[in-house]
């Protein structure tokens, strides 16, 4: 029952599942060019640090599809780079990507080919990723548990399961009894509009709240664990995820609930010294200012609109990988 947010189209186009119009409307669709990637990565009708870096690498491959030599690969590169700033999955995929079309052309290959063969094997291993990140954090999970999680980080944000959802499915598909709380995560709603559409769709009962009662649900007592996903995470463990992350890891400590993250090898950037060295990106003030189509903030207001923050290491418990269930100290292992 889960979503499949990603896949080949009819010769080798990219088909996703456009994530703007969830959870109202369900439809697919085929992007034949680089710049429509572009377009749908930079409109988050795809989205999820790990799917964004598989979309990228897919998308490039239309632009050897069209012809393209090395140099207007390597351009097509540059060009789906530029669409999101922090999370790093998107750059990780692309290098891979850029290494292959230099290593084909060299030998005077075809470049097509090779590149859906490169964005396919991206995918794959993401799938496996995700399934051992549900591996992992899997004892977390225990009979009866309720996990809170912001933002959305399952099967619509990544190439199989999730990072932040994974454990949850494993649990869910174990038999094991567990729930899940979803902020809704403001200003565009992926917790609400995306996270609780796929986990009730597998059969997870999932409650939504709105950001600003995160502390308070867990001043009840009844969260035994916050797990969320990242978009990047710096070499000394500081995490950036979506905005409002920051608050929920104060909330937990605060309450004393343990607070995981979940992410692949690839969302680890030993190249980055810390959460104060992750661009930020900040996006339109529409976001802030309409909520379904309505204008809800005074116009006369300025807007500030952060998509991600930073949640120091030290509000962390542990990471949960596809290299196991990690402390701060032990990140060094996927470096």
């Amino acid at each position: 029952m889960l979503p499949a947010p990603i896949a080949w189209g009819s010769g080798h186009t990219v088909r996703i599942l456009d994530q703007t119009l969830l959870p109202t409307e369900e439809r697919y669709l085929d992007l034949a060019t680089v710049d429509a990637v572009a377009e749908a990565i930079c409109a988050l009708r795809v989205r999820g640090a790990p799917l964004i870096g598989i979309a990228a690498a897919m998308g490039v491959s239309l632009a050897a599809r069209g012809g393209a030599d090395l140099a207007g690969v390597l351009q097509a590169c540059d060009a789906l780079q530029a669409t999101r700033p922090t999370a790093v999955n998107l750059f990780w995929a692309l290098d891979r990507v850029r290494a292959r079309a230099r290593e084909v052309a060299g030998r005077g290959a075809d470049l097509h080919p090779a590149l859906v063969a490169e964005a396919t094997a991206i995918w794959n291993e993401d799938r496996a990723m995700c399934d051992r990140i549900g591996e992992a954090g899997l004892s977390l999970i225990p009979e009866g548990a309720t996990v809170l999680t912001h933002c959305n980080a399952g099967a619509l944000a990544t190439g199989g399961i999730g990072t932040a959802l994974a454990p949850i499915y494993q649990a869910h598909r174990a038999g094991r009894r567990v729930s899940v709380v979803a902020d809704e995560t403001r200003p565009l709603l992926q917790g609400s509009r995306l996270t609780a559409w796929e986990l009730t769709r597998a059969g997870v009962p999932t409650t939504v709240i709105a950001d600003n009662m995160a502390a308070s649900r867990l001043r009840r007592g009844d969260i035994t664990c916050v797990i969320v996903g990242a978009d990047r995470i710096a070499l000394n463990g500081d995490v950036a995820n979506k905005i409002g992350t920051y608050a929920v890891a104060l909330a937990a400590r605060a309450h004393r609930v343990p607070f995981y993250v979940a992410a692949p090898r690839s969302t680890f950037d030993p190249a980055t010294a810390n959460g104060a060295a992750i661009p930020i990106e900040e996006r339109s003030a529409a976001e802030v200012r309409r909520a379904g189509g309505t204008i809800v903030a005074a116009s006369a207001a300025d807007v500030w609109n952060p998509a991600f923050d930073v949640t120091p290491a030290e509000l962390v418990t542990g990471y949960i990988t596809d290299a196991g269930l990690l402390t701060r100290e032990e990140l060094g292992r996927l470096v």
